[in-house]
């Protein structure tokens, strides 16, 4: 089925308003591709650093100029339950490689932090620039000149996005991304999210917290909530960026370790020593990122790519804005409910008919491009699919499922959820923001009442431990943006304010911070831009004002007089207790040209 107008309609604005910046983009990738093999303009000495620690026959092949060589950028630390099964992967790699004649080398090992460490704690402020560390770093490793293709090893929030750009970056090299799969099931979130909140109240202690938070996340493999990480893998899969049905395969399984293998080898199959010459830079278009927001509407994703995203498309001169989000929203339907919408996780998703349905009812309903290149061949037709072990331990795909396995978790479009994806745009005399609402319930999503105003989450925590918050309340967190601390997610901040709903009471957050991948029930105005240490107007808030958040007709307002908010003078706010510790005093040149939320927050230019 051909796409719907209106869908193509916003695919050919944004593919007009990028034109300038993406025939540039294209530019410079056609000119690296003209050079011809990288390894044949190295000099003797250049190229024998580089082969220097190979083994014999690896050696051999690279000396000759003609076998494959294949980067890999691993984001591998055992310390990331969703990273470390990378441990052994590279020595897959290689001796897939080597079974088609090629060589394999770690280019780079790039760094991989877990926000479920670091939330709610300072590390948390270096984040989201970690996305473009990993950029650097990605870069860094492939600069040497040294290769045909590259696989990237990465899974959860800030990697995968910091790898794409790196990957866009270097387009004229073919790309492939490797998953490992998310752990195996373990206590229900919504048990989780039950305790969480008894310890906000002081009903249960930290013993029974630690245990509840330890059953959840268990053993190796991604975090099963769908937040950022697996909306990553969902991303990756609407893109064509990863072999079909690989996205949601646990880790340390047969299965697993030979959609491994078929991906280093797939890699190999695209550089141009083969047939089917695909550089990721010529492979990702608009269309390709268009599928990634319909993805993401479609499933209840992140609102951490309301950022990434805008990020990524950059990246590859794509200009997407968040007008073209919230439109795309409009036209998408919630197919799938996996918590924080729902109580499923990624496994109930996966065995519901997964990734290959959803995408197989999105194509039938034109909601999404179709003919897009992808690393296995022209088509997104060829990712409706499930993946199966052959009895030789070969990959297999047979058509998704034409039923889904369990209508709680994963539904035909005939039968969405509800019928637009629930990401909106907010605007008002607040300036502009995000919020998730596939997660809220209806009547929880306009809401009008007192502000609280606080500088840091600590001090919102220690008013709801007082009892200062037992009212009606939008509680403004400000000073959270990119340029004030590096904008870090508030997540530690959900059980309170969902205390403070169940009491009864009208809740709200707006904040210039990220709310997560876990954004949940207390409908929430993030990503406010212009942030407060910008010239926000959010910054011009008071204790009493009436703040209105309604995510109904898209509008974010404080209601005091125009004239007099106007006349509002910014008080100073000292964030020198945030320049320094835990890393932070090495972030201070990211933070001073740090981009706005709506713009992708990043330190690189926008060429």
């Amino acid at each position: 089925m051909t796409v719907r107008a209106e869908l193509q309609a916003i695919t050919d604005r944004i593919r007009e308003r990028s034109r300038p910046t993406r025939e540039a983009y294209l530019a410079r990738v056609e000119e690296a591709i003209s050079k011809g093999p990288h390894r044949a303009v190295l000099s003797c000495g250049n190229l024998a650093h580089g082969f220097a620690a190979c083994a014999p026959g690896d050696k051999a092949a690279l000396a000759g100029s003609t076998a494959p060589n294949l980067a890999i950028i691993t984001a591998y630390n055992d310390m990331l339950s969703a990273h470390q099964p990378y441990e052994h992967y590279p020595e897959l790699i290689r001796e897939a490689a080597r079974e088609v004649g090629a060589v394999a080398q770690v280019a780079a090992g790039v760094p991989a932090m877990c926000d479920g460490v670091t939330q709610g704690q300072p590390g948390m402020e270096l984040s989201l620039f970690s996305r473009d560390v990993i950029a650097l770093s990605a870069a860094v490793g492939l600069s040497h000149n040294m290769f045909d293709a590259a696989v990237f090893l990465g899974i959860c929030d800030k990697i995968v996005p910091g790898l794409m750009i790196a990957a866009l970056t270097f387009g004229h090299l073919p790309a492939v991304f490797i998953p490992a799969g998310p752990m195996t099931s373990g206590l229900p979130n919504d048990e989780k999210a039950k305790v969480r909140q008894l310890y906000a109240e002081g009903k249960v202690g930290r013993d029974a917290l630690l245990e509840a938070e330890s059953k959840s996340y268990h053993g190796p493999g991604t975090c099963t909530f769908y937040g950022t990480a697996n909306s990553n893998q969902m991303m990756m899969e609407m893109m064509g960026l990863h072999i079909p049905g690989s996205s949601f395969i646990n880790p340390n399984t047969p299965l697993r370790t030979a959609l491994t293998r078929e991906a280093a080898k797939r890699a190999i199959a695209i550089t141009t020593q083969g047939n089917e010459f695909t550089p990721i830079g010529r492979m990702i278009d608009e269309r390709s990122i268009v599928n990634a927001v319909v993805g993401l509407n479609a499933t209840g994703g992140s609102t951490n790519h309301t950022i990434h995203l805008i990020a990524i498309a950059a990246a590859a001169g794509i200009s997407l804005t968040w007008q073209d989000i919230e439109e795309i929203s409009d036209l998408v339907p919630l197919l799938a409910r996996v918590y924080p919408n729902g109580l499923a996780d990624v496994n109930h998703f996966h065995a519901a008919g997964g990734l290959g349905f959803l995408i197989r009812e999105l194509l039938d309903a034109g909601l999404l491009h179709e003919d897009v290149s992808t690393v296995w061949g022209p088509g997104l037709r060829n990712y409706a699919v499930e993946a199966r072990l052959s009895e030789d331990g070969n990959v297999i795909r047979i058509p998704a499922p034409e039923q889904s396995g369990n209508e709680k978790v994963l539904v035909p479009v005939s039968r969405a959820f509800q019928p637009t994806g629930g990401l909106r745009l907010l605007t008002g005399n607040l300036g502009n923001a995000i919020i998730k609402v596939s997660a809220v319930k209806p009547q929880h999503r306009i809401i009008e009442a007192p502000a609280m105003v606080f500088h840091t989450q600590e001090e919102l925590q220690q008013a709801f431990k007082e009892g200062r918050m037992n009212r009606d309340v939008v509680a403004v967190v400000r000073y959270q943006g990119p340029k004030a601390n590096g904008m870090p997610e508030l997540h530690k901040l959900t059980p309170a304010l969902g205390v403070l709903q169940d009491r009864g009471y009208r809740v709200a957050l707006v904040t210039d911070g990220r709310m997560s991948g876990a954004s949940g029930k207390v409908p929430a105005a993030i990503h406010v831009t212009p942030e407060a240490l910008d010239g926000g107007p959010i910054a011009k808030i008071r204790d009493g004002d009436i703040v209105r958040v309604d995510a109904g007709t898209g509008r974010l307002e404080v209601l005091v007089d125009e004239q007099e908010f106007a006349r509002r003078e910014v008080e100073p706010v000292d964030l020198s207790f945030r320049q320094h510790g835990m890393g932070r005093e090495l972030f201070a040149a990211f933070r001073r040209i740090a981009g706005r939320a709506d713009e992708g927050a990043s330190i690189f230019e926008r060429v």
